[in-house]
């Protein structure tokens, strides 16, 4: 069972470091479920998640504050608000434009709301 939580873990990796580039994909969940996998199936790569300069402090925040950064706040919107624009210029079909539309306020709304350390 082991290698099974490994392998979850490093696939949450994978697709927390795929979600820094695609905002419909959410970093931070992604990064805190490997972190939960890596804890059941290795202490030394759960160390080095948390650890990692660039992926452990949202994780860290995140699990003793529950807070956010400001930078990751804003980064987080301006790329939703890209993907949006994206979308717009390229015609999509105005209903699925209001369904992402949508869940990109959502998120964005529940984001903005958080706690900063």
């Amino acid at each position: 069972m082991k290698y099974v939580w490994i392998g979850l873990g490093w696939l949450f990796v994978f697709l927390g470091v795929v979600g820094i580039a695609l905002p419909l994909l959410p970093t931070t969940p992604f990064l805190l479920a490997a972190a939960v996998c890596f804890s059941r199936g290795s202490q030394r790569m759960h160390d080095w998640l948390l650890n990692h300069p660039t992926l452990g402090p949202p994780i860290v925040n995140w699990q003793t504050n529950r807070t956010i950064t400001r930078k990751i706040k804003v980064v987080a919107l301006l790329s939703m608000g890209g993907l949006f624009a994206i979308s717009v210029f390229m015609a999509i079909d105005p209903r699925v434009l209001l369904l992402q539309g949508t869940v990109l306020t959502i998120v964005g709304v529940f984001l903005w709301r958080q706690k900063e350390p």
